[in-house]
C-alpha cells in the first residue's frame, strides 16, 4: 500500500530565511539565511545551513575510525519557521505555483512553476 509523502513547497538548494523565533541578539536564530542541506517531508522539516546549531557529543569508533568528542552540528527546524529569500530583493516570501500549459509533439503537458508571491518572478 502506497503511502502519500506531505509536499512541501521548499527545496533542497533554496535560499531560506528564519522567521520565528529567538532573535539574533538574544543568541537565537530569527532573521538568519542560510542554504537547504536537506528536506524531511515525513517530519515537516528541513536542514539548514549555519541555523539550530546543536552540540552533540560523540563517542570514538571501535575501529578508530571515528574519533569522539563534541562537535557542533545542524538539526532540522520545522518548515513553518522558514520562509524562501526571494532572489529579486532578499526578502523572505510565500511561494506560489504557476500551472502553464505546453505542447510538446502534439501532446499538452501541464508544466508547473514555483513563483516568488512578492514579486512574481520564479524561483
Amino acid at each position: 500500500m502506497a503511502t502519500n509523502k506531505p509536499k512541501m513547497k521548499i527545496k533542497k538548494n533554496d535560499l531560506v530565511q528564519v522567521i520565528t523565533g529567538r532573535s539574533q541578539d538574544k543568541g537565537g536564530d530569527k532573521g538568519k539565511q542560510g542554504k537547504v542541506i536537506a528536506v524531511y517531508p515525513e517530519s515537516q522539516r528541513v536542514l539548514v545551513e549555519g541555523v539550530n546549531r546543536i552540540t552533540k557529543h560523540t563517542r570514538a569508533g571501535a575501529g578508530g575510525s571515528a574519533s569522539g568528542g563534541i562537535e557542533v552540528v545542524e538539526a532540522p527546524i520545522h518548515v513553518s519557521n522558514v520562509a524562501i529569500v526571494d532572489p529579486e530583493d532578499n526578502k523572505p516570501t510565500r511561494v506560489r505555483i504557476r500551472e502553464e500549459q505546453v505542447e510538446r509533439d502534439g501532446r499538452t503537458k501541464t508544466v508547473r512553476t514555483r513563483v516568488s508571491a512578492r514579486t512574481g518572478k520564479d524561483l
